[in-house]
């Protein structure tokens, strides 16, 4: 089965356009205000940040509907803002506090928003993708029309429960929409280090999955595939796999200092290919927005981040009790 290349670009509104923008750009400054706080060591333990690869999620919720379901690895805050969850209780998350999605027992991978449909956030690597099988499969059961968008990264393709996944989504025409998003550093290991093919996307042939490479620096190249995506699995055709080709500004995590590629090579990709700069142009030429408008933008976003790195600090952290609270799920008949 042939793999696509996605190329062409959407045709989208002004309105649309700058959506997209202010999403992207409340990522990066999250992103940013997160690293600072773990820099004074207000946010513990492993830290994983989204910077640079904004325009997957966005550009993928952006295909989403309501009641879709999402699921990821452990670079999760994109995710969980592109989804509607506050900011606010993102970062008192991250910061191990009692107003935070899991009450302050969670920390950077582990939270969750049943209301948005955000099913984590896990640290081991591979793990949710059969869980996003599972999600799906529960979808199709259901005969609700829903999808799951189930996201890893280049590393986790290698993982031998991808694999199982692939053959059990494939059986039952799960409506699971496998997104990779290639980073092409996993944790350290540049791809063509680490795998033996090029292109990741056709990994599903064997299967009988089709996929296709979309470039993950261009947010309507990716909301375009996304709804390509979408279609095949919400008619019926089985799951679909999306290998989103991005860049990570920064290392793995908090913790790396990424000396396995040039500074000359991070910043030639973000001179050149930043997703963000790349629609803000695109605004400016086509007089969708002023330059004082874009200002604008970045100051009121700015306004958000902080306020959720104060409402973070005044937050109490969790009590004692909290250790035997969520610990079974509540069933409902």
């Amino acid at each position: 089965m042939a793999a696509r290349k996605s190329t062409a670009k959407s045709n989208v509104s002004a309105d649309d356009l700058l959506k997209h923008y202010k999403d992207m750009l409340l990522i990066r400054r999250f992103e940013e205000k997160a690293g600072q706080l773990y820099g004074m060591g207000l946010i513990g333990g492993f830290c994983h940040l989204y910077i640079g690869q904004e325009a997957v999620v966005v550009g993928l919720e952006a295909a989403a509907e309501e009641g879709d379901k999402r699921i990821t690895s452990y670079r999760d805050h994109g995710h969980m803002l592109a989804c509607g969850m506050d900011p606010n209780g993102v970062m008192a998350e991250l910061t191990g506090r009692m107003d935070g999605y899991s009450k302050g027992k969670g920390g950077s991978m582990h939270m969750f928003s049943k209301e948005k449909h955000f099913y984590g956030g896990h640290g081991i690597v591979a793990a949710q993708v059969p869980l996003g099988a599972g999600l799906a499969f529960a979808d199709k059961y259901q005969e609700n029309g829903r999808v799951t968008f189930t996201y890893f990264g280049d590393g986790a393709a290698n993982q031998g429960q991808v694999y199982e996944t692939f053959n059990m989504a494939a059986i039952w025409d799960l409506p699971c929409i496998f997104v990779i998003e290639n980073n092409q550093y996993a944790m350290g290991t540049s791809q063509n280090r680490s795998t033996s093919t090029p292109d990741l996307h056709t990994r599903g042939e064997a299967f009988g999955i089709p996929g296709e490479i979309v470039d993950g620096m261009d947010v309507m190249a990716v909301k375009e595939a996304g709804e390509r995506a979408v279609k095949h699995c919400r008619s019926g055709k089985g799951p679909y796999i999306l290998e989103i080709k991005t860049y990570r500004y920064r290392g793995h995590s908090m913790s790396d200092p990424a000396k396995y590629r040039t500074r000359e090579e991070v910043q030639k990709m973000r001179d050149e290919r930043d997703p963000i700069e790349q629609v803000r142009d695109v605004l400016l030429t086509g007089k969708h927005a002023s330059e004082e408008d874009l200002k604008a933008i970045d100051k009121e976003i700015k306004k958000v981040v902080n306020a959720s790195a104060e409402f973070a600090k005044d937050s109490p952290l969790p009590d004692v009790s909290e250790l035997w609270t969520d610990i079974y799920a509540k069933v409902e008949a």
